[in-house]
């Protein structure tokens, strides 16, 4: 099992080796019945929103994924199987001057709203005002040989929050 390094229910470490391998996590994210938010860490470059556009597109999105690195959250109604629909948020704080900005844009309404997603880029730049996130994803450069220059660790580590909605990472491979 090379690419699970460290395994069970509530953390799962993957290397991605290609941006197939990272639209595969995205699908298999997307069947996750997941909830709340999911932040999202790693360098510039490390394949956040690559990833976060896949897991949109999985879900069901088929328009434009536009990054928010300037409007800070981008919107996404996103029709399902069953004919409801999905409210999926896509933030990136990287640009974030103040944690409390985003009580001015409503951000708690995000969080507040049944069944939605939020994806949050750059979570840490307001971690002192977000509630915990149900999914922490910490993405970086693998340790690269000159056959793997794209190489991404990828660990997924979820939270007591989601721990409690019965959420199971075990099933997450490449």
């Amino acid at each position: 099992m090379p690419n699970n390094i460290k395994q069970d229910q509530h953390v799962k470490t993957l290397t991605l080796h290609s941006e197939a391998d990272t639209q595969r996590l995205a699908v298999q994210l997307a069947a996750l019945p997941l909830s709340g938010s999911v932040w999202l860490s790693g360098d510039l470059g490390a394949g956040k929103t690559t990833l976060t556009r896949y897991w949109l597109q999985a879900l069901g999105h088929t328009g434009a994924v536009k990054s928010p690195t300037y409007t800070l959250v981008e919107p996404y109604s996103i029709e399902q199987k069953d004919g409801s629909i999905k409210p999926v948020y896509h933030a990136d704080l990287y640009r974030l001057q103040d944690p409390e900005e985003l009580s001015f844009i409503g951000f708690d309404e995000y969080l507040d709203e049944a069944n939605a997603l939020v994806i949050i880029e750059w979570a840490s730049r307001a971690d002192s005002y977000l509630p915990p996130p149900s999914l922490f994803i910490d993405m970086t450069q693998a340790d690269r040989d000159d056959n793997d220059k794209e190489a991404r660790q990828v660990e997924l580590r979820l939270s007591k929050a989601g721990q409690a909605q019965g959420l199971d990472l075990s099933s997450l491979n490449l």
